[in-house]
């Protein structure tokens, strides 16, 4: 009998994961149908991943109860962030109306006439009502996909959004790849062959990735642009080019994209280079490394484990910057002129332009918090001592 039970059990298992996995599936399409008339689709689509994955999770009894706890923790920080986003730009002195009405009111002499017009925008926008009424109005037409009117540029905040994001991930998404991997290379051919190696590659890494962000692309202008007129020095293409679709508006773009380009890998490649080497150092120092080369296992195998564990700590770092490469790209556009995400929110912030400010920042929070969320459940996957600590929380 003890035989049989223990023969049975897994098809058991693999029955009760079956029903989990598929009840997931249906509670995830039910939500997208029943939800198409209040949310726009990709809210519905969102929504609908995070409750067929906290159903599915079931599934697996150790790891779904990691999984579960992450994606509790990360809605509720989602909902924080939110208040914060809609609250903290109407804390920034000014008024917006003041603003856009500027010029026009400069040529109004008569002051109850100014002050009725400005009434007049304030009821328009909906700044009258109380933060609490402006609150719900937001979130119920941000679930709609409605991001509202820029005060400033009186366009939709979604189609702002949209021109501006392929701008920002142009530069950073190689940037960070690019250096990423570049710099991991340096990082542990410097620690393992040390020597000349060492010697170069540190100091370099140490310098790139100590000096600030601004400053560097600043001097990177200065030489590379102004100085020796390698690079365009500002914009993201040549504003005297009427045709888009030619040979020589893809030639402007890539030439102006070169020089933030450069600029911003080699930072990302100074600081993950001296985080590599750093790991490495402390791996090939661990007992287990001595231990394997008194065994005689091969050289070649033990570094292999040795840069395996080493990479861990890297890959968080991959995932942080790819969720925060909107939010990065800020400086770079800045300095260059880029016309990215960046660069639009300094100028919604200068305008104080609320809406377009909450649509930047939300881009920017809901990217991080994926990118968190996919850095947990990876290391849960993949790191044997997150794995451990869920079998003896199970």
């Amino acid at each position: 009998m003890k035989a049989n039970f223990a023969l049975a059990a897994p098809g058991a298992q693999g029955k009760k994961a079956a029903a989990y996995i598929l009840t997931a599936l249906l509670v995830g399409v039910l939500i997208v149908i029943a939800l198409s008339g209040h949310a726009s689709l990709g809210w519905r689509l969102a929504l609908a991943i995070l409750v067929a994955a906290v159903v599915a999770s079931y599934a697996m009894p150790t790891f779904g109860k990691y999984l579960r706890k992450r994606i509790y923790w990360y809605t509720g920080t989602f909902f924080v962030a939110l208040a914060l986003n809609f609250l903290l730009p109407r804390l920034i002195p000014g008024n917006p109306v003041d603003i856009i009405l500027q010029d026009v009111l400069a040529g109004i002499t008569d002051s109850s006439a100014a002050t009725a017009l400005k009434n007049q925008y304030i009821a328009q926008l909906g700044l009258d009502k109380s933060i609490l009424e402006q609150f719900f109005r937001y979130t119920g037409n941000l679930f709609k996909g409605e991001l509202g009117m820029s005060l400033y540029l009186a366009q939709p905040v979604a189609k702002i959004l949209a021109s501006k994001i392929p701008w920002s991930v142009a530069i950073m998404l190689p940037s960070i790849l690019v250096g990423w991997l570049a710099g991991n290379l340096l990082g542990a051919y410097a620690a393992y062959k040390k020597g000349i190696y060492e010697k170069v590659i540190f100091p370099v890494s140490l310098f790139l990735s100590s000096i600030p962000s601004f400053i560097f692309s600043m001097l990177m202008l200065l030489w590379l642009g102004v100085s020796w007129g390698w690079f365009p020095v500002l914009g993201g293409f040549d504003a005297q080019i009427i045709s888009k679709q030619s040979g020589v508006y893809y030639m402007s773009l890539l030439s102006h994209w070169a020089l933030p380009f450069i600029s911003q890998t080699l930072i990302v490649i100074g600081g993950q280079a001296i985080g590599m080497r750093s790991m490495a150092l402390y791996e090939l120092n661990v007992d287990y490394v001595l231990f394997a080369k008194l065994q005689g296992i091969r050289d070649r195998k033990v570094t292999r484990y040795v840069f395996r564990n080493a990479m861990l700590p890297q890959v968080s770092g991959l995932a942080l910057s790819l969720g925060g490469m909107v939010a990065g790209s800020t400086l770079i556009e800045i300095v260059f002129s880029y016309p990215g995400l960046g660069q639009q929110l300094m100028m919604a912030i200068r305008n104080v332009d609320y809406p377009l400010i909450s649509g930047c920042t939300l881009v920017i929070s809901i990217t991080m918090l994926v990118a968190n969320l996919l850095i947990d459940i990876i290391y849960g996957l993949i790191d044997p001592r997150v794995r451990t600590a869920q079998a003896e929380e199970g």
